[in-house]
């Protein structure tokens, strides 16, 4: 899969951003178009402007191309990874197969324990979806553990090595400077983003402006060379109600704006990582200053939680936020799952986080008015109103779930073409009901 990369090899650039803006539409261009039931001039067009990313690392060459971008459809990011405490290949390929199997768009790899390159190389070689990464992570491993001893060398050097692994974005948290700090001090709960943390750390120490932000061109260099997309990452999003919207959030997602034209000059392409903990009825506002901060970069979500007490449910909690933001313009959400601020996901958490997040995007999109996005539900109307039960498995997110719910109480095959379920039994099902008066009453149909 993508040959045509091979007939390319002395261009001085190839991303996706640098042949839309020559007017070539590529081959991951048509495929992304193919898929996603669009015109490829408009998927051009729509990379061009920097509306549109097509986050495919030129080393990941089995990687199937996919779109996030406010023209296609909302997608979902599924995060994996090791930590100090629990962290194994196997476990995290696990992970990756619930991810590809239950529809992740994406998977980013946030491993923090064992051996972080072995784990990403096999977590890369096994996905057909793009993966992404927060450099800082191994970066702070690379130096020891300490981030003090971070330096703008490691820091390109590990920026380096991931791309040639093949990782297709980077969350780089560039956007929080040293003259926001006194803001932290002003919220509930302070810095909630793990590479905005270490970076506040850093600049504290040092008393020296962030060092993702000093050296943004060279970045940007080793993103045009590989085609890695740019994440930037939100260091101050709220973790909390009580913090959302607030002026640390807004002034950093100015600089992420500012960073963002900085990015589409070297023809790398970018998406915005925004909140967070935020209020339901603050979502649409949210939606609409990183359009006008950004310029219209994608917009990718964490969540947002729309309440704080969710514990062991935040996946529910969040969607709901996901929902609400697809629905106004985010072109990509972040799954929660479970065990979101209590533990590390495993298998059965990235599925349950995953399904929640198809939900809210299928939502979105419906929202929308997206071409055909309610064909799925009207067929799924006609199964159950025609009792097929076994079409009204396949066209669920999760046909396993359905499948298994249905039969802890019938189980057996005979049941697969009954006229009700267990809730409503043979007598009282509505839809049988229904059926036989508007059979008994032909007229019905003709009024």
């Amino acid at each position: 899969m993508r040959d045509w990369l091979d007939n390319h090899k002395d261009d001085t650039v190839r991303t996706q951003m640098y042949y839309a803006k020559q007017g070539i539409i590529t081959p991951d261009m048509e495929y992304v178009a193919q898929v996603e039931n669009l015109d490829p001039e408009l998927i051009r067009s729509e990379v061009a402007r920097g509306r549109m990313i097509i986050p495919a690392n030129i080393n990941h060459r089995h990687v199937k191309p996919m779109a996030i971008g406010i023209a296609s459809k909302c997608k979902i990011n599924a995060n994996i990874g090791s930590s100090a405490l629990a962290s194994d290949i196997e476990g995290e390929i696990e992970k990756v197969d619930a991810s590809l199997k239950y529809g992740a768009d994406t998977i980013m790899d946030l491993s923090t324990g064992g051996d972080l390159d072995s784990i990403r190389e096999a977590v890369i070689k096994h996905s057909t979806v793009p993966i992404g990464t927060v450099p800082i992570y191994q970066i702070i491993h690379d130096c020891g553990d300490d981030i003090n001893n971070l330096t703008v060398e490691v820091m390109l050097s590990t920026l380096e090595k991931q791309a040639k692994q093949g990782v297709s974005y980077f969350t780089i948290h560039a956007g929080f400077l040293l003259e926001n700090m006194p803001l932290i001090a002003q919220r509930k709960m302070g810095i909630v983003s793990r590479g905005g943390s270490l970076m506040a750390s850093w600049m504290m120490h040092y008393h020296k402006e962030n060092p993702f932000y000093e050296a943004y061109d060279q970045i940007l260099d080793i993103c045009a060379k590989y085609d890695v997309s740019l994440s930037l990452g939100d260091s101050l999003r709220p973790g909390c109600l009580a913090d959302a919207s607030d002026p640390a959030q807004l002034n950093e997602l100015k600089v992420l704006g500012e960073l963002t034209l900085k990015a589409w000059e070297k023809n790398v392409q970018v998406m915005i990582e925004g909140p967070g903990h935020v209020p339901l009825n603050e979502i649409e506002r949210n939606m609409k200053l990183e359009r006008e901060y950004c310029h219209e970069a994608p917009f990718y979500i964490l969540g947002p939680l729309v309440s704080d007490i969710g514990a062991g449910y935040d996946h529910i909690t969040s969607a709901i936020g996901a929902a609400v933001g697809g629905w106004h313009g985010c072109s990509m959400l972040c799954y929660v799952t479970p065990k979101e601020h209590l533990g590390l996901p495993n298998a059965q958490d990235v599925r349950d986080g995953i399904i929640a997040y198809k939900i809210a995007a299928h939502a979105a999109d419906i929202a929308r008015g997206r071409p055909n996005a309610q064909d799925v539900d009207d067929e799924m109307s006609d199964a159950r109103y025609n009792f097929d039960w076994n079409r009204q498995f396949e066209l669920a997110l999760d046909p396993d779930k359905a499948k298994e719910f249905h039969d802890e109480t019938l189980p057996q095959d005979v049941f697969k073409d009954a006229e009700f379920c267990s809730m409503c039994g043979p007598k009282f099902c509505s839809y049988k009901i229904t059926r036989q008066i508007v059979e008994n009453n032909p007229t019905l149909k003709d009024q």
